[in-house]
């Protein structure tokens, strides 16, 4: 649930961009910190092994104006996709507003897919939240890849594996050149602020 502080008239609400290790989470997060400048205080935190993964969290603040005289702030993290940060996975969703998945098109990777969202959909269940009732969005990324040779899964594979349940927007996208990048955080927004304005008619 979105933090409401009520004396200072402020909403901190919080964004998980989560999915298998490199599909492309920071890349997303890169490139809104890189094109949405105006938007962005602060700097982007970025914390990565050797291997250029993401290990911790990536942390962008960003003002998205106001909702009924309130100022909200928007926080943006990652999670590292690897099996091995489990734990960590889990305590980056802690408190969460919204979440955008981010599943990897190479065909190679359909698996890892699933298995992520199956791990999502358990942690947030871990904190009493249905992945049915979380604004969330998927975003299937690396779609570019196709013009260079690599197999991938169609869109419509994707929607049938991922999203048949779920019935969220999805969007294809190519976080590596930004295709897809806004659409998807856009859309986020959006859900996400339609679920912190209910919360804020109720909290008053």
């Amino acid at each position: 649930m979105a933090s409401i502080n009520f004396k200072k008239k402020e909403i901190e609400c919080k964004i998980v961009y989560y999915g298998p290790g490199r599909s492309g989470k920071t890349t997303n997060l890169e490139y809104i910190f890189k094109s949405y400048k105006n938007y962005v205080s602060g700097e982007m935190i970025s914390i990565k092994t050797e291997g250029d993964r993401t290990l911790f969290f990536d942390f962008l603040p960003m003002g998205i104006g106001k909702i009924k005289g309130f100022n909200v702030r928007l926080q943006l993290y990652t999670v590292p996709g690897q099996v091995q940060y489990k734990s960590t996975r889990k305590l980056v969703l802690k408190q969460v507003d919204g979440i955008v998945f981010v599943a990897d098109s190479v065909n190679v990777r359909r698996g890892k897919n699933i298995l992520s969202l199956q791990d999502m959909q358990a942690n947030l269940k871990e904190y009493g939240i249905s992945i049915y009732k979380i604004p969330l969005v998927l975003q299937y990324n690396k779609r570019d890849l196709g013009d260079q040779g690599i197999p991938l899964m169609t869109v419509e594979q994707m929607e049938k594996e991922l999203n048949s349940q779920l019935r969220v927007p999805s969007f294809p996208a190519s976080a590596m050149i930004g295709t897809g990048v806004g659409k998807t955080l856009k859309e986020c927004l959006k859900l996400t602020i339609v679920s912190i304005r209910k919360q804020l008619k109720l909290a008053q």
